[in-house]
């Protein structure tokens, strides 16, 4: 499951500790604003991300324009932030994706990296106010963007999605989605849509998916997911009635697997992988205490 050991700072927080610990070692993620997009970090020829110091950014950056920097949380003694600077900053260096280290480092580092890549896109996305058309600014005492004319404040978009792994006794439903760059078998997921609780958000999207009905939804865990701004929500429910009918728009294959006969299916870094994982667990220790 996802490591406790991150704490987040949100911002009123972030300023009390630049008060009260300035003695605290940091460093900063270095996120680039691109066509539109923050989708890539500073790293090294072995694709590790580049973490600098303070008096690093300005030194190695040669003062590059800065666009957003802020405090993100403490992981294992040392507080981590983020630097948002145009690509073009640097000639000759080496940009990462978030994805390619999907799975290959410390659920900590994952989301404290994740939310580097939301905070600064927000910052970016929300520039000018879309109601008036006026420039934004930071708040001073919340984390917001608000118009210099009308005042709407704009917070970082988290939007929430369920997802599910549906059951049938030893066997848990997957299916091949049609937006996946690899044959895998994953688990259902969709949106919450606006006035909608979580557990008809389930029961909604698996019969919209796959067609068919299913009883006793249980929440498991969550994970953000900053692809670009998911908080997934992990539940598990079992299968009630129906027959299994892709709807062909977003899924291509679906069908009842026995838990030690699965395709290839999503890793264990994604929530998807973790439901998998965790019916797998439940049905080898209903096993082993026959």
């Amino acid at each position: 499951m996802i490591s406790e050991s991150y704490q987040l700072y949100s911002f009123e927080h972030d300023q009390q500790m630049l008060q009260q610990t300035p003695g605290k070692s940091r460093c900063y993620f270095i996120v680039a604003w691109e066509n539109g997009h923050c989708e890539l970090f500073l790293s090294d020829v072995e694709e590790n991300f580049v973490l600098l110091t303070e008096d690093q950014v300005n030194e190695i950056l040669h003062n590059p324009v800065i666009h957003y920097q802020i405090q993100l949380g403490e992981w294992q003694e040392m507080v981590y932030g983020v630097v948002l600077i145009d690509k073009t900053s640097i000639d000759s260096c080496q940009w990462l994706g978030l994805r390619k280290k999907l799975g290959l480092f410390d659920d900590s580092m994952f989301m404290l990296a994740g939310r580097a890549l939301q905070l600064c896109q927000w910052q970016m996305d929300h520039r000018f106010c879309g109601r008036c058309g006026g420039k934004t600014s930071t708040d001073i005492n919340d984390s917001a963007k608000v118009c210099n004319t009308c005042q709407l404040h704009f917070y970082p978009r988290i939007s929430p999605c369920m997802i599910v792994a549906v059951t049938r006794g030893e066997e848990i439903l997957l299916a091949h989605h049609k937006r996946a760059n690899r044959p895998v078998y994953s688990t259902l997921a969709g949106f919450v849509e606006a006035g909608e609780r979580l557990e008809d958000c389930v029961r909604r999207e698996v019969f919209e998916e796959v067609g068919i009905r299913i009883q006793s939804p249980e929440y498991l865990f969550s994970q953000p997911w900053p692809f670009p701004s998911q908080l997934m929500l992990g539940f598990i429910a079992e299968y009630a009635s129906g027959e299994i009918k892709p709807d062909e728009n977003e899924i291509l294959d679906a069908a009842w697997f026995r838990y030690d006969a699965l395709p290839d299916t999503p890793s264990n870094a994604s929530v998807a992988g973790q439901l998998i994982k965790f019916f797998v667990e439940q049905q080898k220790n209903k096993g082993t205490s026959k």
